[in-house]
């Protein structure tokens, strides 16, 4: 009898093993996957913030806690981006790398004032209006810009995805990982049609599904 005790023990708690790191491995599959999003969540409100113009922000996300890294303008452009980052749902902190950097000249933007002087003298008032419109284009708004995009797409293809996008000079370099080729393409096809981006360099892994 005592035998037999022993031998289900052994069994009772094999059993709980198993169902106890199958629910930890599913857990951490929906906190890396809540991480992804928020990352993207974070960056499409930067998109609209005029006073973040100029500045180039990295957003990090790891069990919720928000890592801001990279420049803004000025210290009310750090408090505005740390406010911003608090108010999303599911953010449990956040940690302030940030540094305080003049805005660097960008031939995008400039591209886009004179764009927009042509349009003026066209007559094109509508245009110029919406040119007015959110931040100018530069490098870290054309990063925001891509993640809000891909937030658009998370239910559908990019879901699971965890991508990281570095700009420079209005050239995109997008590393990380998709969970298909369809998830793959999808993502360099938005960042290839997003106002300013000169090129995409395509370093996505495809995720394995075992």
């Amino acid at each position: 009898m005592s035998y037999l005790c022993r031998v289900w023990g052994t069994f009772t708690i094999a059993v709980l093993t198993v169902v106890t790191l199958g629910v930890t491995a599913a857990t951490a599959q929906v906190g890396a996957m809540k991480d992804g999003w928020l990352v993207m969540k974070v960056h499409s409100e930067f998109v609209n913030e005029d006073l973040l113009g100029g500045s180039n922000i990295d957003v990090d996300v790891k069990n919720g806690v928000v890592t801001l890294q990279g420049t803004v303008t000025s210290e009310a452009a750090r408090a505005r981006a740390l406010e911003v980052a608090r108010k999303n749902d599911g953010v449990k902190g956040v940690v302030d790398q940030l540094r305080i950097a003049p805005p660097t000249s960008n031939k995008a933007e400039r591209a886009a004032d004179k764009a927009e002087d042509t349009m003026d003298k066209a007559g094109d008032k509508t245009a110029s209006a919406a040119k007015k419109t959110g931040r100018a284009i530069d490098d870290g708004w054309i990063k925001s810009k891509i993640y809000a995009q891909y937030l658009a797409d998370w239910n559908t293809v990019l879901d699971d995805s965890d991508i990281d996008i570095d700009v420079s000079n209005n050239m995109v370099t997008l590393s990380g990982t998709v969970k298909s080729a369809q998830a793959k393409a999808k993502a360099v096809s938005i960042a290839k049609g997003t106002d300013g981006v000169k090129s995409v360099k395509d370093k996505l892994r495809v995720a394995s599904t075992r």
